[in-house]
């Protein structure tokens, strides 16, 4: 009878943690475009990495 009811629980307890996961945020990594848009500039040429030019 104990192993009847151990298995459906353990299965459940699975599941249940199974579900649980974390995102990893972006790292601060936007495309040039993205970085455009929200700033309302009209071209992504000064937040591409290989466009600055000293």
């Amino acid at each position: 009878m104990k192993k009847k009811l151990i298995i459906p629980i353990f299965c459940i307890v699975a599941t249940l943690f199974a579900s649980c996961y974390a995102t990893a945020g972006n790292s601060g990594k936007v495309p040039p475009g993205q970085v455009k848009k929200a700033t309302g500039a009209k071209s992504a040429k000064p937040y591409a990495p290989g466009q600055n030019k000293n």
